[in-house]
Formats: C-alpha cells, sequence, structure tokens
C-alpha cells in the first residue's frame, strides 16, 4: 500500500484550514494532513521539537504568511536554510497579493506562490489546482 501524502498546513484561520483540508481529503489522493496554526508551531513540527518530536516529514508545505509569533516569509528562510529541510516544496498559500510579499517569497525560496480566493468556489479551485499540480504532475523529493 502507497502511503499517504504528507502535507504540513501552516494556518491561523480555522475557516481556510478547515476548507482546505476538507478539499485536500475529498479529491482522489489519500492525505495525511497536519496543521500549524501559528509559524513558531510549524518550525517545532518540521523540526520535530516538543510535542512534535514523532511528526513525519511533510512532503509539502502549504504556508500562509501573515501569521502570529512569526511571520510566514521567516518560517520560509528557516526552511530553505535548514539542510534537512531545504527539499521539502514550500507553496505560500495566502491572502495577500502584495508585489513585495511575492518577491519576498520566491528570494526566500518558495516553490510557489498562490493567492488565495475571496470567495468559496475560486478557493476551491485554487486548493485542487494546487493538488493536481504537486500531487499528479510534479515528482516529489
Amino acid at each position: 500500500m502507497i502511503r499517504p501524502i504528507r502535507v504540513l498546513l501552516v494556518e491561523d484561520n480555522p475557516g481556510d484550514a478547515d476548507l482546505t483540508r476538507d478539499t485536500l481529503e475529498s479529491g482522489a489522493q489519500a492525505f495525511e494532513i497536519a496543521v500549524a496554526v501559528d509559524g513558531e508551531e510549524a518550525i517545532e513540527y518540521l523540526l520535530r521539537r516538543g510535542r512534535h518530536t514523532a511528526a513525519p516529514r511533510p512532503d509539502l508545505v502549504l504556508l500562509d504568511l501573515n501569521l502570529p509569533r512569526l511571520h510566514g516569509v521567516e518560517v520560509l528562510a528557516e526552511i530553505k536554510q535548514d539542510d534537512l529541510l531545504r527539499a521539502i516544496p514550500v507553496v505560500v498559500f495566502t491572502s495577500s497579493d502584495a508585489e513585495q510579499d511575492v518577491l519576498q517569497s520566491y528570494q526566500r525560496g518558495a516553490n510557489g506562490y498562490v493567492t488565495k480566493a475571496g470567495d468559496l468556489g475560486a478557493f476551491v479551485a485554487k486548493v485542487q489546482a494546487i493538488e493536481r499540480f504537486w500531487f499528479t504532475v510534479v515528482t516529489l523529493p
């Protein structure tokens, strides 16, 4: 049996987290989705610290930018500076379409930048597009 695809969803908005999780889980792929509600928890999860000592290494990180405790750009920089984490693809999935946020994210090593849509149907379509690209088109490390 093939193991489920592991996704770390770094999202402080419970509604967005639930909708993203529900959309991914309703597809054909099998997912194991962990949610970190702030930037510090994301780093603890990825480095397997504190209550996350047994956390599996994710195949993909979906990262919001506007997070409490540690901004998403800082989380991204830490991931891409760490030898063990650097190869994990990180897709920024955020409500910001600010040119500075896009540029900073790519400068710090983002593998993709997707702006969340305001309406439900478009939000779901974007999550499905991320799923199709990253789990059917791309070969993950």
